[in-house]
């Protein structure tokens, strides 16, 4: 069992068998889910509003890098620690909408409308491929695991160099621009991250069925919100790269 979401890797359940006491169930694991995706939308409608006005814009740059290093930091410390998930996970997840609120504003300001589309695309974008995964139209055999696996690690290495090469001032103008290419490399990310969904649909249900411990119900959430989070981002940067060629 693998999934490309570090977070939900196939080792996460292997020394759970046995578990005693309450076990991990599907139902908890979206209620969960639901906890933190509210969590994150309270603290992004927050720094919205700084971002909006300029008095206060200074201070939400301050959370917004909070929000960068801070959720960088609970989801290493979610990932190694699973059990302090149910606390960790929250934190995650406020930390993060500090971030999603200064940058979707910021996306905003120059393409009005373009936040709610994103959000729109990407709830959208999952529901549908979990309706596919439970009417069994989509098959997560190994083939399609270790597919998804090669194109996220991929991906990740491309941004890594990306960002390293940006230090000496090289810069992929075609790859991050509006053009066809820069649109095209956007839509393929935008599947890949939608995938990532799929493998953590039948990670956490693979849970389940082991009989994974209570709090796994809120690291299967983290999980979940870790890929959403990519997908909207990736959303995003679709959406401003298709504006700019109107």
């Amino acid at each position: 069992m693998r999934t490309s979401n570090p977070t939900l890797n196939d080792k996460v359940f292997t020394s759970l068998s046995g578990a005693q006491g309450e076990t991990m169930t599907l139902e908890g694991t979206v209620n969960k889910t639901g906890i933190l995706l509210v969590c994150a939308v309270a603290t992004a409608a927050w720094t919205w509003h700084l971002a909006m006005n300029p008095a206060t814009l200074p201070l939400d740059y301050l959370l917004l890098l909070v929000g960068l290093i801070g959720g960088l930091i609970f989801a290493l410390i979610t990932t190694f620690k699973k059990t302090w998930a149910p606390v960790t996970a929250p934190i995650y997840a406020l930390l993060e909408g500090l971030l999603l609120g200064g940058i979707s504003a910021t996306f905003e300001q120059r393409y009005p409308g373009i936040a709610i589309e994103s959000v729109c695309l990407t709830f959208g974008t999952m529901f549908v491929l979990l309706l596919a995964y439970r009417s069994g139209m989509i098959k997560v055999t190994q083939k399609f695991r270790l597919g998804v696996v090669a194109a996220t690690g991929a991906i990740f290495l491309f941004y890594m160099m990306e960002m390293v090469l940006g230090f000496f001032g090289i810069h992929f103008v075609a790859v991050n621009g509006s053009g066809l290419l820069g649109i095209g490399i956007s839509l393929v990310i935008v599947c890949v991250a939608a995938l990532n969904l799929v493998l953590d649909f039948d990670f956490i249900e693979r849970g389940v069925a082991a009989g994974a411990p209570k709090y796994m119900e809120w690291y299967g959430a983290f999980g979940l919100m870790v890929t959403l989070i990519w997908l909207y981002l990736e959303m995003l940067r679709l959406m401003a790269k298709l504006r700019g060629r109107r």
